[in-house]
């Protein structure tokens, strides 16, 4: 394997272990030099990409060259601020064979003017029951920007698709009304802007600078929490965009309600508009995703290798990319993939130990629990000793399969998925004040995970 199909196999694994606004912000324009025994040299393009890089990353990229080369065991970073070509390897034959082999990085392709991804768009999105909620916002907001919804808050576990949603508004926007300024920021590089911003006495400047546009869209905003003068600018600035009907699109981890040392009036800012969940795709959903990815690619696989990667690969869409990009590279440089090489090379992706968790296994546990027939769940009676068994269902469902609300909704008959929401936060409360509740809810999943 050579540098370039190295640095592309490395670039592969981290797309799912971090998000992607940080592997375009920190690993464009990067790619490894020389591989001298057990050392590696990685050239980036300035000082900060250095320092972010050998600080943050570098046990994980050290660990991923490692894995795949074990005889790699050093690692060092040198800046090369010139723009990066493929340089071809001496001694190498077939330079275009080498540059076909890769992997094409889109990630990198960015709208220097909106910072946007041209390729995240609502075509390329994949909407399921774990996202329809957060899609069907989003398009409002992308028709109607500053009225609709404002601001929109976008939440979901890691690698589930919110910077490809938040920035399809942008480019839907971008392409629709040609006059709107849009911005979209990562939150490490807009609370970076704002430190630079204070440390050098130009705060000013920098809020100038956000004045004209109409659209600003913030990604994983949950970084921004325990940073307080950061906090305190970028109220400032929400309320100035807000006040003049600029619309406000924001993403992170989890809701407002459960960011940790997030400020109350920034917390009621962000609950202030409209607030969307993503959750986990189902199998159905995952192996379209795939065949999506595929068909981006230009590339194609036997169907029983996708079957298998989306019936094992459950964790989020990135690592369901990742493990798709793992696979197009291997099969790229050693041609005739087949179903055991796919195994071998997706051992090291971590699969979920509660596959006996699903559910049929949770309404059926919770009922028995509760000395009920299953059908007593979905009677639309509100007798306590109905309503609570419902309620700890919806819960479970949530909690432990990550279903979005409305797909809960549509189980319980097609209540509205405010029901749902209702349920679980009830749940969720008073499991923490309840010791009777916690314990019943503790024997339950042992009784679910029993098998």
């Amino acid at each position: 394997m050579n540098n370039i199909e190295l640095w592309q196999s490395v670039l592969s694994q981290m797309q799912f272990h971090i998000s992607r606004a940080n592997f375009a912000t920190w690993f464009q324009n990067t790619e490894i030099i020389s591989k001298d025994n057990e050392k590696i040299i990685i050239s980036v393009p300035n000082a900060f990409s250095k320092e972010w890089l050998s600080n943050k990353y570098n046990k994980l990229i050290l660990k991923t060259l490692h894995d795949i080369d074990d005889s790699i065991r050093e690692l060092e970073f040198v800046i090369k601020p010139q723009p990066i070509k493929n340089t071809p390897i001496k001694n190498t034959s077939g330079i275009e064979e080498q540059e076909e082999i890769q992997l094409k990085f889109e990630e990198f392709k960015i709208n220097k003017e909106t910072n946007l991804n041209p390729r995240y768009t609502f075509n390329s999105f994949v909407v399921g029951s774990f996202n329809e909620l957060a899609h069907a916002a989003a398009l409002a907001v992308a028709d109607n920007p500053g009225f609709t919804y404002n601001p929109l808050f976008i939440y979901g576990g890691t690698g589930l698709g919110k910077t490809h949603l938040i920035q399809a508004i942008g480019n839907k926007i971008n392409d629709e009304l040609k006059k709107k300024k849009i911005k979209y920021i990562s939150s490490e590089k807009f609370v970076s802007s704002i430190v630079s911003a204070i440390r050098t006495n130009t705060m000013e400047t920098f809020k100038a600078s956000l004045a004209p546009i109409d659209v600003l869209i913030l990604d994983d905003i949950q970084f921004i929490a325990g940073k307080n003068k950061s906090q305190e600018e970028f109220f400032h600035i929400f309320n100035s965009l807000y006040e003049k009907n600029k619309q406000i699109i924001l993403s992170s981890d989890r809701p407002p309600n459960a960011i940790a040392e997030l400020e109350d009036r920034l917390r009621s800012r962000f609950e202030g508009g409209m607030i969307a969940d993503v959750s986990l795709p189902d199998y159905e959903t995952r192996l379209v995703i795939l065949k999506t990815k595929l068909q981006e690619k230009n590339a194609d696989l036997p169907e029983d290798v996708l079957d298998y990667i989306a019936a094992n690969v459950k964790k989020n869409i990135r690592e369901l990319e990742g493990a798709l990009n793992k696979i197009l590279i291997h099969n790229k440089i050693n041609p005739g993939l087949n179903l055991e090489m796919v195994k071998k090379l997706l051992r090291g992706f971590v699969f979920s130990p509660f596959d006996v968790a699903n559910y049929k296994k949770i309404i059926e546990t919770v009922a028995k629990f509760y000395n009920l027939e299953e059908k007593n769940l979905f009677d639309p009676t509100r007798r306590k000793e109905i309503v609570k068994p419902r309620q700890v269902a919806m819960f479970l469902l949530r909690k432990e399969l990550k279903y979005s609300f409305p797909a809960i909704a549509r189980k319980f008959g097609g209540k509205d998925h405010t029901t749902a929401i209702y349920a679980f936060k009830k749940i969720e409360a008073e499991n923490e004040e309840n010791n009777k509740l916690t314990e019943e809810l503790n024997l339950i999943k042992q009784r679910i995970y029993s098998g």
